[in-house]
């Protein structure tokens, strides 16, 4: 069966389009729909979402459903919602498509950087796994904006011939100003106006996917530091480890968690960063070992 995941933003032809005239076949769709942006921005992509979900149906007799993204610029809450999408979808023995042309880039991004960690984790299932991107045909926002121009010429023209409008050139007056207010925003800065800020800060990091799986003491390693947070040393971190375990402490568990937390550093798979501090480094977690972390904790592991 073919599932194809697709995040909904602005647009309808790129998440359909390429489906119906590539001749692919669809069986099963996943719409995910995030509040952005204003009331306006929120309704429209809902009704868009309504669209899509007839129109998968109809036209390609596929069976839709509709999930919610909670908060469209959280990466981690996103990440982990398309890993467990994904590994739903190649549990079931289906083969999996991810639409990243739509929706904001946050939410985009983490589905894609998922979908290749998981082709990574589970590589006997990589072909099943695809991601892809569909380009427009043109772009709107600069017709629109042409029409625009178009039309507040005519309101100046209008304007300048009083005859017959009168009574009406407070209101034409208004929108000629709304409108050269508007084109003048759109000349200076494109299709977009300033930066939003959350959770702190104006930027979202995207952190790149490892190329290679983790072994099951480097999972050990990497969820003892998603429970502790941080380590002041990688030896605080072994005799932690060795006491989980039930081990006992010696210089050769000591040398082998340095060797694994090593090959897990920035020089490997970067799923920890260590800063120096004397002669030990302060060990945690990167942000892609966090997002690790997060995808791979059941209950089996914090029971």
């Amino acid at each position: 069966m073919q599932t194809h995941i697709v995040p909904v933003g602005f647009d309808y032809d790129r998440l359909i389009a390429p489906l119906v005239r590539d001749r692919l076949t669809v069986d099963r769709v996943i719409l995910l729909e995030g509040a952005v942006g204003s009331e306006a921005n929120v309704e429209y992509s809902r009704n868009l979402g309504g669209e899509l979900e007839q129109d998968f149906e109809n036209l390609l007799g596929a069976a839709t459903e509709r999930h919610g993204v909670a908060d469209v610029y959280d990466y981690g809450a996103a990440f982990e919602q398309a890993f467990d999408l994904i590994n739903a979808e190649l549990d079931a023995d289906n083969e999996v498509w991810v639409n990243v042309s739509s929706m904001p880039r946050v939410v985009s991004f983490a589905f894609a950087t998922a979908a290749h960690s998981i082709a990574v984790e589970r590589s006997d299932d990589r072909d099943r796994i695809h991601t892809y991107y569909t380009a427009p045909e043109k772009y709107l926002e600069t017709e629109l904006a042409e029409e625009l121009r178009a039309q507040t010429d005519l309101l100046a023209a209008v304007l300048g011939d009083d005859e017959g409008i009168d009574g009406d050139d407070d209101r034409i007056r208004e929108r000629l100003d709304a409108g050269r207010e508007l084109l003048a925003e759109f000349d200076e800065r494109g299709t977009t106006i300033g930066a939003k800020e959350f959770g702190g800060s104006h930027i979202v990091e995207l952190p790149v996917a490892s190329f290679s799986n983790v072994k099951p003491f480097e999972e050990l390693i990497l969820f003892t530091l998603g429970e502790h947070a941080e380590f002041d040393s990688v030896s605080e971190l072994a005799k932690t480890l060795a006491s989980e375990l039930g081990e006992e402490y010696t210089d050769s568990f000591r040398s082998k968690v340095i060797y694994n937390v090593d090959r897990l550093g920035p020089g490997g798979k970067g799923y920890i960063e260590q800063e120096e501090q004397g002669k030990s480094y302060r060990t945690r977690l990167s942000r892609i070992g966090e997002l690790w972390v997060r995808s791979h904790t059941t209950e089996e592991f914090t029971a």
